[in-house]
């Protein structure tokens, strides 16, 4: 067995945010010896990695020439170049999740094709080369207003998702390769995390429940667990497992759920990484999401995915009115409260709804945790100095 711990082996992280920093939590209890690469000098990771690399994870050579270096590569954002991986793999670099994996994730046309061919339940799309043609598919009644439509790739946190609801909607996107999805009618949006090692040992997370802030199409609080019959949670468990197995991948997959108006489970779509439905874990799971994930590219026995006690996660966004660098204020008030813990991911300058950190309340009442989440929302506010309001 390769000895990980205190030793010359080097774990590669392709992308140095917050899901990094996060990682790099669990790399330095096990003492494992990292290599970071991101496009930005003053990345979440940049200093806390034993090596911090500066390039684009979108370049053939930059990331071929930085998979060279370390002995396991994984990734913390799918937009990476997937040539470079793929030629890593044939060069005996263990790259998980795999390219192949990357490469249909990154595409959502190609990732919903993928769930029509192994029989997942997913919503209703069609498939367009570029957003003009969607027009033409309207005059010809083949799909009909109200729709959700979806940039095919880098769509990322909210960008790249729109509900198209009338023709000025329509004149508002980009023409891009993209789908258009049937809206579904749903009571709940869900999410399991599945864990996969090298060997083929699964394991789930409880299904969370996510609720989304209206205008950002952000997460906005994670309620884990989540609020449904057990007849709900075990379908739900069923269907990400059988996306886990599908891909066969190696490492964390949260998989996005809709639960329809009549108990219906369909996919959504899926992140092979950590993931923002995950966060809880920290302080609620004997295993978080980000051990679990090293344990499992590493091909280590998966850890214990139960819940300690009930978590609901809020993400801490940059206010709408603020560009600037950040003040988090009200910080000393939220931590007054029992069972809050604030996650700040480092990042120096705030933008309107830009994932700044986020904050686990854990409490043996699901339901008093989601009320004093509310009270975290409502409290901590993620501005800037006054100069640089732009209200």
């Amino acid at each position: 067995m390769v000895n990980y711990f205190s030793s010359d082996f080097k774990l590669g992280i392709l992308g140095g945010g917050q899901l990094g920093k996060m990682l790099l939590t669990e790399t330095q209890k096990f003492d494992i010896y990292t290599c970071v690469l991101d496009a930005a000098k003053d990345a979440p990771c940049a200093n806390i990695c034993d090596e911090f690399h500066i390039g684009s994870l979108l370049d053939f050579d930059t990331v071929y020439n930085f998979g060279k270096q370390v002995n396991t590569l994984t990734i913390e954002i799918e937009n990476v170049n997937v040539d470079a991986l793929e030629k890593l793999e044939h060069e005996g670099i263990n790259v998980y999740p795999s390219s192949k994996t990357i490469r249909i994730i990154q595409n959502k046309a190609k990732q919903k094709l993928f769930y029509v061919d192994h029989d997942i339940p997913t919503a209703e799309f069609s498939r367009f080369a570029y957003s003009d043609e969607i027009k033409t598919a309207i005059n010809h009644e083949s799909i009909h207003f109200p729709f959700v439509w979806k940039s095919a790739q880098f769509g990322y946190d909210g960008t790249g998702v729109k509900i198209v609801r009338t023709q000025a909607d329509l004149d508002t996107l980009p023409n891009v390769e993209c789908i258009t999805e049937k809206l579904i009618p749903f009571k709940n949006e869900l999410a399991v995390i599945v864990s996969r090692n090298v060997n083929g040992d699964l394991k789930t997370y409880p299904v969370v429940e996510m609720e989304f802030h209206p205008e950002a199409n952000q997460v906005e609080y994670v309620i884990c667990p989540a609020r449904i019959t057990e007849e709900v949670a075990i379908k739900a468990e069923r269907i990400a497992l059988q996306v886990a197995e599908a891909f066969k991948h190696v490492g964390l997959l949260a998989v996005e759920l809709f639960l329809t108006e009549n108990d219906a489970i369909l996919v959504n779509e899926v992140a092979p990484r950590p993931h923002n439905s995950g966060h809880y874990s920290i302080e609620a799971s004997y295993t978080s999401q980000f051990e679990q994930h090293i344990r499992a590219i590493l091909n280590l026995p998966l850890g214990d995915t139960s819940s300690k006690v009930g978590g609901v996660m809020v993400n801490l966004v940059g206010d709408e009115n603020y560009t600037g660098n950040v003040v988090y204020e009200n910080m000393e008030s939220i931590l007054k409260m029992d069972g809050v813990t604030p996650h700040i991911y480092g990042k120096k300058v705030t933008k309107p709804f830009r994932k700044m950190g986020h904050v686990t309340i854990v409490h043996k009442d699901i339901n008093e945790a989601r009320k004093v989440a509310e009270t975290v929302k409502n409290t901590i506010r993620v501005i800037s100095s006054k100069e640089t309001n732009n209200s």
